[in-house]
């Protein structure tokens, strides 16, 4: 080996342990161990985002934190993401003329994604003080706090009263929940930082980018991987296989089997992969076993409806519909402040965003929603036909007892 190669071997070597998230068997999602972090400058000085990935069967989605700077220094995290040494580098980048991290905010109590990376992140701020959704759960065993890696002695549930908050003088917050699912609660703290105009949520509404956002295309992979039509079909990087496997993704990603999707027979998917090209464990063995039919993408076009604001088909059909006034009473109390951008913690974002389009979001709830003359319509419904797979779900929950039935809309 010669020099060249020793120093292109270090530098890897370094790059990988940069990306280390040591204590990824906690939740064991893809890309597991290896996590790599982008850092976007949203407001000057004021508001960023750290965007990193995760996801199942390489259906990759972005999973973002948000830091915001108090006026007179100091940073405030929602919804912390792996702490890996690229990752705290960059934070520490901002603390170094900003000044420390004050306040860390776990905005949910179901969100394992979010969960998983509050105790560690912390402990890389000892100075900071944690602040938690109440109502926390754990399955199967509702345990501590402390024996879920939150400190003890810096962790507190955030005030029902947001004027309580030590922040309260830059942010207000509005929680939605507790909502009964059976099993669990569903919770979401969204915060509002004054200042800046800007809306931080955290699962409730979102909206999907046309192009595959940045932080997805640094390992293309899974990308490539779903742009196939079959498994004897190689893997191509090409500008157009990036966007359609990203668009396939979305699909995935919000109806699990949508209605362009024909789910394999298992024992003719097993005979493929064993003719196919590349076998390899990073190509899942051969293993492919889906196809998409010819007009799958009139389907991600009425999802991303010309990049609208809209809450997850998940949220709308099995979750969100147990409790339609409360979920309604907070969307209102939030179109009373004064935003100007939404910053979810998953797919876009920033979004540019009104109060009145927020709130139209919410309409799937009602039985006779309000129109606006919005540039595009945010109230639109789903394709019914993609969210049947849903539907399904949450009949079999109900049915069984599992979860609560929906309610009627309001």
């Amino acid at each position: 080996m010669n020099v060249q190669d020793i120093q292109k071997e270090a530098i890897l070597s370094n790059q990988a342990e940069d990306f280390r998230w040591r204590f990824w068997f906690t939740l064991p999602l893809y890309p597991y161990g290896k996590r790599q972090t982008i850092r976007q400058e949203v407001v000057p000085e004021t508001v960023w985002t750290f965007d990193q990935i995760q996801g199942i069967f390489y259906v990759t989605v972005p999973i973002r934190m948000t830091v915001v700077k108090f006026e007179q220094g100091g940073l405030l995290v929602y919804a912390p993401v792996a702490p890996t040494p690229e990752c705290i580098r960059l934070v520490k980048e901002l603390v170094t003329v900003h000044g420390d991290v004050k306040y860390i905010i776990l905005p949910t109590i179901s969100g394992l994604e979010h969960k998983v990376f509050v105790g560690p992140f912390a402990r890389q701020f000892p100075t900071a003080q944690v602040f938690i959704a109440p109502n926390q759960w754990s399955f199967p065993f509702n345990l501590p706090l402390s024996w879920l890696g939150f400190p003890a002695k810096r962790t507190q549930e955030l005030p029902q009263d947001s004027s309580k908050a030590p922040f309260a003088e830059e942010f207000d917050y509005a929680t939605l929940g507790p909502i009964e699912l059976g099993p669990g609660k569903f919770e979401e703290v969204a915060l509002f930082h004054r200042r800046s105009h800007t809306l931080l949520v955290t699962d409730s509404v979102l909206s999907v980018p046309e192009d595959p956002p940045a932080v997805v295309q640094l390992d293309p992979y899974p990308l490539l991987f779903h742009a196939k039509d079959s498994p004897f079909e190689p893997i191509q990087d090409t500008e157009a296989n990036r966007h359609k496997g990203w668009q396939r993704i979305a699909l995935f990603a919000f109806y699990f089997q949508p209605n362009a999707l024909e789910v394999t027979e298992t024992w003719r998917s097993l005979r493929e992969a064993l003719k196919a090209p590349d076998r390899s464990r990073k190509a899942l063995f051969g293993w492919f076993p889906f196809q998409w039919k010819p007009d799958w993408k009139r389907s991600f076009d009425a999802l991303r409806g010309n990049g609208r604001l809209f809450v997850a088909p998940i949220l709308q059909t099995l979750i969100l519909n147990r409790a339609p006034q409360e979920t309604l009473d907070w969307a209102n109390q939030i179109a009373r402040w004064n935003f100007q951008r939404i910053i979810p913690c998953h797919l876009d974002a920033p979004i540019q965003a009104t109060p009145e389009q927020f709130r139209q979001a919410f309409a799937f709830l009602e039985k006779q929603p309000v129109t606006e003359d919005l540039p595009f319509n945010h109230s639109a419904a789903l394709p019914q036909e993609d969210l049947e797979f849903l539907r399904t779900i949450d009949k079999t929950l109900s049915k069984t007892g599992i979860t609560p039935p929906a309610k009627e809309k309001v």
